[in-house]
């Protein structure tokens, strides 16, 4: 996911959009290598040494990954998957920023 994740960075730069990841590696360590590796200049959390049972997947109902949260400029999860479809995000996202830039 990281290429397309990185396309909508540039995509929607200076817009009302944000990514934030939370990555379930139990490794820290590695985990800096792969963040850095992959450019991922987004905020992007660790989930813990506990990985996917860590406190940020066990409160938000994770139970796969990855789970794609699209969530408006209200604080409303408008979409929800687990797994990436990338042309749902896309469709998503650009409806969302849309209404975020119209005041909706």
């Amino acid at each position: 996911m990281y290429p397309h994740e990185r396309s909508l960075v540039e995509k929607y730069k200076n817009q009302p959009f944000a990514i934030i990841g939370v990555n379930s590696d139990t490794d820290l360590e590695a985990l800096k290598k792969v963040r850095e590796k992959e450019n991922i200049s987004w905020r992007s959390f660790w989930a813990g040494p506990e990985g996917t049972r860590g406190p940020i997947p066990s409160q938000w109902n994770v139970r796969g990954w990855p789970t794609i949260y699209i969530i408006d400029a209200k604080g409303v999860i408008r979409y929800k998957s687990a797994g990436s479809n990338e042309k749902a995000i896309d469709e998503w996202l650009e409806k969302l920023v849309a209404e975020a830039q119209s005041g909706k």
